[in-house]
């Protein structure tokens, strides 16, 4: 193992040795409003983005941009060419970046925030950006390693560069591939049997090529369950209606966990250790958001919240 990867497994275990934690979450969770999550966050990697921060919306936008400057530094701590290796794991920031300029349902567009600064975590957001249009938006992604999202309303092109990260990262991630495939299982589900939407071509073909032409195809949600194949069926096990899609997101986010913690452990230096930390680190993220929700809707964790941590 070169000493690149070393330096990097070193750093990528002590940046997820500074999370709070579930323990820390759950402290920053019980609020009582958003100002007590907020001090809480003053001992942790998150302080110095939240610290400025008014509103819940603000607070947990700044703890993705804490997320994504820990993904940048530890990129730049890999060794030459191992970047690439997180690119896809940094999608979700793209997507975010294009869905902030699109318009609203009701044609308005808000204003939008600045946008995360990918940095060598970047898959063609310089491009993107420069798009005036949602047909020009789509070209640039037809002409990128995002691909053809398959239509340019809104809708079409969120779902379809999230359909593309999944299949980005299955493909490029080889650890994450599971991960793919239960996000694939997700996003499929939730637009087709939530939103009762038919899946762009393009986003089809990556759901099918995740799994199975028969899922994909599928025309109710229990026939959908039973065609998975069985490396994803863990996503839906126990979910018995689409309405609760909600538990299976939750322990899609605690298999995430799972895997990373054991990848983290396992002690040795490469791009497993990585990948897991990485995992990590955006599990933290994903819960101190939902705590800061918590907070400042008074800081009584529920049910979903529990199912959360």
């Amino acid at each position: 193992m070169s000493a690149g990867w070393v330096a990097a497994t070193v750093r990528a275990k002590a940046l997820v040795g500074r999370c709070p934690g579930t323990a820390g979450v759950r402290e920053i969770a019980r609020g009582p409003t958003l100002e007590d999550a907020l001090r809480h966050l003053a001992t942790t990697p998150y302080a110095r983005r939240t610290r400025t921060a008014t509103d819940v919306g603000g607070a947990q936008r700044a703890v993705s941009a804490t997320l994504l400057w820990h993904l940048r530094v530890l990129a730049g701590w890999l060794p030459r060419g191992g970047a690439r290796l997180l690119v896809p794991l940094a999608a979700g920031f793209e997507i975010a970046n294009v869905a902030s300029r699109l318009p609203a349902p009701d044609g308005r567009r808000p204003a939008a925030p600045e946008p995360y600064a990918l940095g060598a975590l970047e898959t063609a957001w310089r491009r993107l950006e420069r798009a005036a249009t949602p047909s020009e938006l789509r070209a640039s992604l037809a002409a990128s390693a995002w691909g053809d999202p398959g239509g340019d309303t809104p809708w079409a092109l969120v779902t379809g560069m999230r359909m593309a990260a999944v299949r980005r990262t299955a493909v490029a991630v080889q650890p994450a591939r599971r991960w793919a495939q239960g996000r694939a299982v997700l996003l499929a589900a939730r637009e087709v049997f939530v939103h009762h939407r038919s899946l762009p071509e393009p986003v089809l073909r990556d759901a099918a090529r995740l799994l199975g032409r028969r899922a994909a195809a599928a025309s109710t949600y229990q026939e959908f369950r039973e065609s998975l194949p069985s490396s994803a069926q863990w996503a839906l096990r126990d979910v018995d209606e689409p309405g609760d899609l909600w538990r299976a997101e939750a322990r899609w986010w605690r298999t995430v966990q799972a895997d990373g913690a054991a990848w983290v452990r396992e002690g040795r230096y490469g791009p497993r250790v990585v990948v897991g930390a990485v995992a990590l680190l955006s599990v933290d993220a994903w819960r101190v958001r939902a705590a800061l929700e918590s907070a400042a809707r008074g800081g009584r964790p529920g049910e979903v919240f529990d199912a959360l941590v």
